[in-house]
């Protein structure tokens, strides 16, 4: 078989490698064309410098486009996988910094909250380039999967406005699948579930082993489990007042909602410091800067490293290759996908991006009809599409108007801030991230002046309830095995370390 494959951001050292790896792992696909292709060419130079080392250790012939030129990689491709973060480190500081400054703490800012409201306005805008790009030079069956966050934003705007069939893609339900196995002492594969929402808002809404329906007993398992009772308090609270388990980590959840990181003095009872996932203030930024710095220094020594190895159990949980593999072989796939709704989810809004159960195969990617979701994971859904419709609408047509909306109506935004800080807070977003939106140009001038003018709302300098210090370099070499880990995986969040606190 021979096809292109494109992989945009692909300076991003643990997707790019990790992927690579999952796909050419696939027998048939030792022949594709493969394209890397990112704004940063330092980055891009050293990943494309290891994944070929990689290539030729494991005896292939393939020779890596590597270009800074998007059009160029792009040019007939018929899968484009993207991993960009726009704006990169710089840009998500502010994310998680100017909303301190009014009380919001974040454990990662990526998919909603202020932080991920913003982060969607600033990838909104590069996306719909990237879907112009593809359509113009791509090959007319294109596919993008899009391990983008905001994943569900992302994806719903390339679905309908940047006219480019797009499938979003996570790792939370696997993980997820894997803790509920660990609470009833089983093995993953014994356990069935079926997970439906939207992306990290996701429920198990049946799991099932050997015919046995074990949904109703989850919460006394999860309960009684010495590690996940200390280390997922917000997820196993969810699940006791909905009745579902949710996929996303305890951090992650704990933003998505107004109740658990509204009172500074409260949230250290729902977090764990044992891992930043558990909660930690800023979290997912500070591994994010110090893989980043770990792997710009310890480069040298991944060359000297053995190869990846290309063999089907080598492989990771990551849907992007079981997909394409499915597509181009017509073996059958399962797993969850993030799609336009179109009524896969009943009671959820049909143009959302919702997250459920699907297959491949030759014929395509079919997703079964859920029915309704429960109404309480339902109404929490809700109320996070609404925030996404509202941030979408706002970054695709510049609306300062909706992008203020969009905050209020953020569950734990409007927990903390009244209007006029709202307001504010995003006055000073704009402008901070003035370079990264295009379409705000006229309300980014406004938003300057009323900065300038004077009569602020007082904030105070405020570092969160939980913020640990980035490390240096010179502290991460006492654990290189630790920094390496964090450096090359593109799940953050997998090596999850044990509590000790």
């Amino acid at each position: 078989m021979s096809f292109k494959v494109v992989f945009i951001g692909a300076g991003s050292i643990g997707f790019t490698r990790g992927l690579l790896r999952d796909l050419l792992a696939v027998p048939e696909f030792h022949n594709i064309q493969v394209a890397f292709t990112d704004i940063n060419k330092h980055n891009l130079d050293m990943v494309t410098e290891l994944c070929q080392r990689d290539i030729r250790e494991n005896g292939l012939a393939i020779q890596i486009q590597s270009t800074t030129d998007r059009r160029e990689a792009l040019k007939d491709a018929k899968y484009v996988l993207c991993t960009i973060r726009v704006g990169g480190l710089e840009a998500f500081a502010t994310d998680v910094d100017i909303p301190l400054k009014y009380g919001v703490d974040q454990c990662v800012g990526d998919t909603l909250c202020a932080g991920g409201i913003m982060y969607g306005q600033r990838g909104i805008a590069e996306m719909l380039r990237i879907c112009r790009d593809i359509r113009e030079v791509a090959r007319a069956d294109v596919l993008l999967l899009n391990y983008a966050n905001p994943m569900a934003m992302l994806t719903w705007a390339c679905n309908q406005y940047g006219g480019v069939r797009t499938v979003g893609l996570c790792h939370g339900v696997q993980h997820g699948h894997s803790q509920i196995a660990e609470a009833f002492g089983l093995r993953k594969q014994e356990v069935d579930i079926v997970c439906a929402g939207i992306n990290h808002q996701t429920w198990y809404v049946q799991i099932r082993h050997q015919g046995e329906d074990l949904t109703g007993r989850l919460l006394a398992a999860m309960e009684q489990h010495p590690e996940l009772a200390r280390t997922e308090k917000v997820r196993i609270d969810m699940l006791r007042r909905f009745g579902y388990y949710s996929t996303e980590s305890n951090g992650h959840l704990s933003e998505y909602v107004p109740w658990y990181r509204k009172r500074p003095q409260e949230i250290q009872e729902w977090i764990d410091l044992g891992s930043w996932i558990n909660g930690e203030t800023g979290g997912y930024l500070r591994v994010c800067t110090e893989g980043r710095s770990w792997f710009e220094t310890d480069f040298p020594n991944w060359m000297q490293e053995p190869a990846f190895a290309y063999t089907r159990d080598k492989r990771s949980e990551e849907h992007g290759s079981y997909i394409i593999e499915g597509l181009e072989t017509g073996r059958v796939y399962r797993g969850h996908f993030n799609v336009v709704n179109d009524g896969v989810i009943a009671n959820l809004p049909s143009d959302a991006v919702i997250e459920a159960p699907g297959y491949v195969d030759k014929n395509g990617i079919s997703m079964p009809r859920i029915g309704s979701l429960p109404l309480g994971p339902a109404a929490v859904c809700s109320a996070s599409i609404s925030v996404q419709r509202l941030a979408v609408e706002a970054a695709v047509h510049g609306d300062d108007q909706l992008l203020r909306q969009a905050f209020m109506m953020d569950p734990l935004v409007g927990a903390v801030c009244n209007p006029k800080e709202i307001w504010q807070m995003v006055d000073e977003m704009l402008v901070a991230g003035e370079r990264w939106l295009p379409q705000y140009g006229a309300a980014i001038a406004d938003a300057k002046q009323r900065l300038a003018a004077g009569d602020l709302i007082p904030t105070q300098p405020y570092e969160g309830a939980a913020r640990l210090k980035v490390k240096s370099v010179e502290e991460m070499q006492q654990d290189r095995a630790s920094a390496r880990r964090n450096a090359a995986e593109a799940d953050k969040g997998k090596d999850r370390a044990k509590a000790s606190s």
